[in-house]
């Protein structure tokens, strides 16, 4: 008896490590987490509800995880090819396809119907069409063109605008901003990212590198443009009044160091330049928007 109860939860244990893996669930609590500080950067939240905090943390969770899992149910046969994803409980044959697609179906749902229930009809569609751009455009597009990046950065940053709308239900020109913040960030996390595991890339089909030639001085140079692009958006904050001096210090020094490491790709043109690049914007986003949510100037004074 003592045994057959260990076994069972030594199988639950595995499949629910299973279903953290389907909807990467470190990747995705990053992402919830600014959905959740632009929420709190809306003029109207005032105070921090704690609960609404937690609803709207487990709704973003419920969406970015099914986008996740309908991307690993798609992607069965190329993540099986690559080595940092042939483990994958869909790519190793640990969870079918169907079950992922219908883990997707239901969570996604529930996420969206969350979003509209508890906060309003804007955030939940905004929600629902993330989701439908991620699974269904973005995820196809990776094997046939480079653009793909570009398609993918849309349901990337929406999340910021999900959580701003979900506060201040409105898509009021702040909302765009701290969008723009989180899309443009996106493109030299993403090419640092496609650099250091091009050959893995390149084996399943993916080309998700500007040029076609791979890892080159254009990539890097394209790199360096995103990321001098986004000194002057990471001014917008302050400039419309929704952050003071402090943050705005914070986001030059963040955004120049950024770029930096991405003139050092230029230079070095090498792996090791890149992981650098990548784990700079890894660190990027928790420090800007803590600093903007630390600086935020209260509503009375808008």
């Amino acid at each position: 008896m003592a045994e057959s109860n260990q076994q069972n939860t030594q199988g639950l244990n595995a499949k629910l490590k299973d279903y953290m893996q389907l909807t990467k669930f470190t990747l995705t609590f990053t992402v919830v987490f600014t959905c959740v500080i632009c929420y709190l950067l809306a003029p109207k939240i005032v105070t921090y509800d704690f609960k609404m905090i937690l609803l709207l943390l487990v709704a973003g969770l419920l969406v970015t995880g099914a986008a996740n899992a309908i991307n690993q149910a798609y992607e069965k046969n190329s993540d099986a090819v690559m080595k940092r994803t042939a483990n994958r409980p869909v790519a190793s044959g640990r969870m079918s396809q169907q079950e992922a697609y219908t883990f997707a179906f239901i969570a996604g749902t529930i996420g969206v119907l969350m979003m509209w229930y508890f906060f309003n009809l804007s955030s939940a569609l905004v929600s629902a069409f993330s989701l439908f751009v991620y699974s269904f455009i973005y995820t196809p597009l990776k094997t046939k063109n480079s653009i793909a990046v570009l398609v993918g950065a849309f349901p990337g940053a929406f999340p910021c605008l999900i959580g701003w709308v979900a506060g201040q239900d409105d898509f009021s020109i702040i909302g765009w901003v701290l969008f723009a913040i989180q899309f443009i960030w996106q493109f030299p996390h993403f090419w640092a990212i496609a650099w250091v595991a091009h050959n893995d890339y390149t084996k399943a089909g993916f080309k998700l590198l500007p040029s076609d030639k791979g890892p080159t001085k254009y990539t890097a140079m394209q790199t360096i443009m995103y990321s001098v692009l986004m000194i002057p958006i990471g001014v917008l904050p302050y400039y419309f009044g929704l952050t003071g001096i402090i943050s705005l210090w914070i986001l030059l020094v963040s955004n120049i160091a950024l770029v930096i490491q991405s003139i050092r790709l230029y230079k070095e043109m090498d792996a090791k330049a890149a992981r650098r690049v990548m784990f700079s914007s890894y660190i990027y986003l928790p420090i800007v928007y803590l600093a903007l949510l630390a600086d935020k100037i209260p509503a009375t004074t808008h």
